[in-house]
């Protein structure tokens, strides 16, 4: 009996270990549980502390870089438009690399010796010594490595940075000078195609190079008067001039960023956006159209219409022609209209061929480079000439009205050609409003379309004015002798 109660006894303190180790696992489980969650909560709160704190950096970088007056830098392409089908026809060079983003391109490799030819060259007539100009170069690579993006020069060295800036900059001023002159390229028998890639090259967003480092050779060579007459003779030939006496309005406002930035002022001027915004010809246009205005239009208020009209075609058929305008800029759109004539759209004049998409292309990306402030001027002028031409018959309208120069090809290749750079574009919606304001009112208006038709159709020249003047003339005649035939007095 005493045995057994010594073994019940021996097994309740068993389990009463048994139980006691339980409670105590049970425990610890529950101590790192409580651990565990603290951990998480502690890590939890120093994430969110960090992003909090990010959010706030975020927010005064953001304000510091809206205060601060920057000067945009080459870089690529921005990222909305390297995913277009034929970026690289667009946007890369084909001949000739320049500067950093595509040094060593192997596809540019064949031109290598021919830029260290050209800076040669340069070196030369300049009377100066290359290793004068590159140390000049090399002294002030610091402040040329800020032109650039960051990103684009970290994996060069100064040195080398340097000799491809000197290498490059010299070629670039020389081929320009070549360019500007033509029978320096005939002396140097350089082909016709190379040529036309070359300078669709120099003016790649991606392959520019600091106008800076161009202004620095052109003063250490003690040249400067005969390099900037060569660029100045350059660019009028990229920007087609045909009209003269225009005044300053292509000159420079400062230095430029780049030889693409050069071209943009060319090709825009130094108008504001405001000044450009549907400038009427003369105070009797004002009158008419404040006079036509007091009509009202089924449309309804000036703040809800919206553009009915899609081309060139559908504005002539109601009565508005296009004309080329008087100055050169392309931002110098501007419509009117005398009494009961037609009303006239005035476009500048433009040329199309193969270097113009290309050239607008890497203008458009210019312009959306964010750290670029800019009106989209060339972005604008872009979407409303698109919003023109529909078909190949508004580029034949374009065309008979001595504005648009086709050097492309067919009539159908350049319609395609705009509709193409003018896809996906976000321009300036206050740019050319007057404009396509007075051109939806005088639309909308029948009465005046019906009038103006009829004096375009037949007083639209000298000889349909004598013809009508004749034909009066006849009915008169006519009328006089019916008269007289009816109540002429008897005779004697």
């Amino acid at each position: 009996m005493a045995g057994t109660e010594h073994v019940i006894s021996m097994e309740e303190l068993l389990s009463r270990k048994v139980s006691l180790v339980r409670e105590e696992a049970g425990e610890t489980s529950r101590r790192r549980k409580s651990i565990d969650i603290e951990e998480e909560a502690s890590s939890t709160s120093k994430m969110r502390k960090e992003n909090l704190e990010k959010l706030k950096e975020a927010g005064a970088n953001v304000k510091r870089s809206s205060a601060a007056k920057t000067t945009p830098k080459i870089q690529e392409v921005p990222a909305l438009l390297r995913g277009h089908k034929n970026f690289k026809k667009y946007f890369e060079p084909r001949v000739v690399s320049l500067g950093p983003i595509h040094h060593g391109k192997k596809e540019c490799q064949a031109a290598e010796d021919f830029k260290l030819g050209m800076a040669s060259i340069f070196v030369e007539e300049s009377g100066k010594s290359g290793e004068f100009l590159l140390e000049k170069i090399a002294v002030k690579i610091k402040q040329l490595r800020h032109y650039f993006d960051e990103k684009v020069t970290e994996k060069y060295d100064d040195e080398t940075l340097a000799w491809m800036l000197f290498v490059d900059g010299c070629a670039v001023l020389q081929s320009i000078h070549c360019l500007a002159h033509q029978e320096l390229i005939k002396e140097l028998k350089i082909k016709n195609d190379q040529v036309a890639f070359a300078q669709q090259d120099l003016f790649l967003l991606e392959n520019q190079l600091p106008y800076q480092l161009l202004l620095d050779l052109m003063d250490y060579s003690g040249k400067k008067e005969k390099w900037k007459e060569s660029i100045e003779t350059f660019m009028r030939k990229m920007v087609h001039e045909r009209v003269q006496g225009v005044g300053k309005d292509g000159e420079t406002n400062g230095t430029p960023i780049h030889l693409l930035d050069l071209l943009r002022t060319k090709l825009v001027g130094k108008s504001t956006t405001t000044e450009n915004k549907g400038r009427s010809n003369g105070l009797i246009n004002s009158f008419i159209n404040r006079l036509a205005n007091l009509i009202p239009c089924k449309s309804g208020s000036k703040q809800e219409r919206r553009q009915s009209y899609r081309n060139v075609q559908e504005l002539r058929a109601a009565g508005i022609y296009v004309k080329p305008a008087e100055t050169s800029p392309l931002t110098r759109i501007s419509f009117d209209r005398f009494l009961l004539y037609p009303g006239y759209l005035r476009l500048p004049l433009i040329t199309v061929d193969d270097s113009t998409a290309p050239k607008f292309f890497n203008l458009i990306a210019y312009e959306m480079c964010s750290d670029f402030d800019n009106d989209y001027g060339i972005t604008s002028y872009v979407a409303f000439l698109e919003s023109l031409i529909d078909k190949p018959g508004d580029v034949k309208e374009l065309r008979n009205a001595s504005i648009l120069y086709n050097l492309l090809g067919s009539d159908d290749e350049v319609a395609k050609l705009f509709n193409e750079i003018g896809t996906d574009l976000v321009p300036d919606l206050d740019e050319y409003k007057q404009v396509r304001t007075q051109i939806q009112e005088y639309y909308d208006k029948k009465w005046v379309t019906w009038v103006a038709e009829f004096f375009h159709n037949h007083f639209s020249s000298p000889w349909t004015v004598l013809a009508f003047l004749g034909a009066l003339l006849a009915l008169f005649l006519s009328a006089t002798q019916t008269w007289y035939t009816v109540f002429s007095p008897p005779g004697p």
